[in-house]
């Protein structure tokens, strides 16, 4: 019978619960032989599934209504618990990495796995546990204090969230309201998001010295698994978004403004990427699930079968409704090989962009969960990436079904124009994550300077107008991720360097690269990330000109 999200339970672990089965784990292994190794390997697999999975249905009830007490007060026990249960994980793995019979070991659980294991148990220890339950604690806050904004515009009272559609309305006005109307929300509570960044920027600072690293940024970069590129590849990087990419977008934006007549182009005027209007669904969220249906089926079977088992089993929550966390997201329950989709459709282009990325996430996890183990569920996040991003791009050709015949070209190029335009601002955000971490005693005032250089950097044709609370450097507080996932950003422009060479290939060839990406999907996260693009034949985007050749397919195309 299909499974059902409301059918998923998972029991609740608890600290000695966790001991006792970690003791039984140890006890096979001390035994000393090959049976009992295997059997530990296999016991700890199901173990951490589920773990993980009741970890992620507790996290996404809190993220479906921040304002429940039960859910809370779950969140903060699951919160509590996290520690623990990597304690428990670390000393594991550092059991088994010392066994001396490597390539047993390496038979069993895989070469990859290992050398996750040994990025893994250099990023914790029992001294930081207190340290990362606070880190959930301020990140959670965040969280609340974003999800509780309310903001009165167009008759309506909305989140930040439903502001996206007033954002990008072809009236000039009214984008400029909504832009006030989101930053006089940041300007109130700037001070707390200040604190609230200043703590968790000193807290992991901390946690990096009593870990023996010299400040965070090695620390968060081993916390991401990331064991096959390092922080001079990622500037490396951001260089060639500023020489290939900047100029590119600034062209463009130039363009938009003469097409326009406006006089100068303010920010409040970014979003609005089609002088006609950006193209919108062609209905509410019942018709883009309904139309999504036979788009999946056109593409390909088996995201056709998948998508049906996901909306026919409840694995979707979509619709934007008061209390519910901002953003969307892909989160899986891997006991029972299932994915969820969880985001926040508000009537923009955004719903159909959220919609294909996190598919894009929950096929990859769909395809990939007969690997081996755990850890080859989900590759590591850039590389994950590149399956939602990838998605965006293949499902082009159907466009129609979503936003009507009429408007599918112009759909296209507002994705395109919106992507290219998003890796300056992806790379900023990574730029001024690095900066703040080597920097860990900046006050908030250095901070928003630090922002406001890098924007001028990567942003330059930025015009905040009288949007006060940006045009002093507080943009950055929007942003969850660098509050709640550090160094994680730049995981979206990576991604987004190889999607673009899937939308390349599938401009010459939609089938092959259909099944090239298919085949992407399954092999999950068996390699490191530049052995994943090897196998798809995707070039690194660490490699000298990566960026180059997709822009100039980009602006021929933008041309035409």
């Amino acid at each position: 019978m299909p499974i059902r999200f409301a059918d998923i339970a998972v029991a609740t672990p608890s600290r000695e619960s966790l001991a006792e089965a970690y003791a039984a784990l140890n006890a096979l292994l001390d035994r000393g032989d090959a049976a009992g190794r295997a059997e530990a390997l296999s016991g700890w697999d199901r173990l951490r599934r589920d773990y993980d999975s009741w970890s992620a249905l507790v996290h996404l009830r809190f993220a479906q209504d921040t304002t429940s007490t039960e859910a809370k007060s779950a969140r903060e026990y699951a919160d509590a618990l996290s520690p623990v249960a990597t304690e428990h994980e670390v000393a594991l793995k550092r059991r088994l990495l010392a066994d001396p019979d490597r390539a047993g070991l390496e038979a069993l659980a895989g070469a990859h796995a290992l050398r996750l294991w040994e990025s893994d148990i250099t990023t914790f220890d029992p001294a930081i546990a207190a340290d990362l339950e606070e880190e959930a604690r301020l990140g959670a806050r965040y969280t609340e204090l974003l999800a509780a904004a309310r903001s009165e515009i167009g008759g309506e009272s909305v989140n930040l969230s439903g502001l996206a559609p007033f954002a990008e309305s072809p009236d000039r006005a009214m984008r400029h309201q909504a832009e006030a109307l989101r930053w006089d929300f940041f300007a109130r509570h700037g001070e707390e998001l200040d604190g609230l960044y200043d703590s968790l920027v000193r807290l992991r600072h901390g946690m990096a010295r009593k870990l023996g690293y010299a400040d965070y940024t090695p620390l968060g970069y081993r916390r991401l698994r990331r064991v096959d590129y390092d922080a001079a590849d990622v500037a490396r990087y951001r260089d060639q978004v500023a020489e290939h990419v900047v100029p590119l977008v600034a062209r463009l934006l130039e363009a938009r403004r003469q097409e326009n007549g406006w006089d100068r182009l303010r920010f409040w005027d970014e979003a609005l990427v089609d002088p006609a209007g950006n193209p919108k669904p062609v209905g509410n969220h019942d018709v883009l699930v309904a139309r999504a249906r036979e788009m999946f089926d056109r593409m390909d079977p088996r995201l056709g079968n998948f998508y049906r088992m996901m909306l026919e089993g409840g694995f979707l929550d979509l619709r934007n409704r008061p209390g519910k966390a901002g953003g969307g997201f892909c989160t899986s329950f891997p006991t029972h090989g299932v994915p969820f989709i969880f985001a926040n459709f508000n009537g923009t282009h955004h719903d159909i962009g959220v919609f294909t990325h996190e598919m894009g996430h929950a096929f990859q996890n769909w395809e990939s969960r007969d690997q081996p183990g755990l850890d080859y569920l989900w590759p590591t996040m850039e590389a994950a990436e590149i399956h939602s991003m990838g998605l965006e791009f293949l499902t082009h050709p159907q466009m129609g079904l979503l936003v009507g015949e009429d408007a599918a070209e112009r759909f296209r190029r507002m994705h395109l124009i919106t992507s290219l335009a998003f890796l300056p601002y992806g790379v900023c955000v990574d730029h001024f994550q690095h900066e703040v971490y080597a920097n860990p005693e900046a006050t908030p005032a250095e901070r928003h300077a630090i922002w406001q250089r890098l924007e001028q950097r990567y942003m330059p044709w930025t015009d905040y107008g009288d949007l006060g609370y940006p045009a002093k450097g507080g943009r950055w507080q929007a942003k969850q991720h660098i509050y709640n996932s550090p160094f994680y950003y730049i995981d979206y422009t990576l991604a987004l360097c190889c999607a673009l060479q899937f939308w390349v290939r599938s401009r010459q060839d939609a089938k092959a690269a259909l099944a090239d990406y298919v085949a992407l999907c399954g092999r999950g996260g068996s390699m490191p990330f530049q052995g994943l693009l090897a196998s798809a034949g995707l070039v690194s985007p660490f490699a000298p000109g990566a960026l180059a050749g997709v822009v100039r397919e980009a602006e021929a195309v933008l041309a035409g």
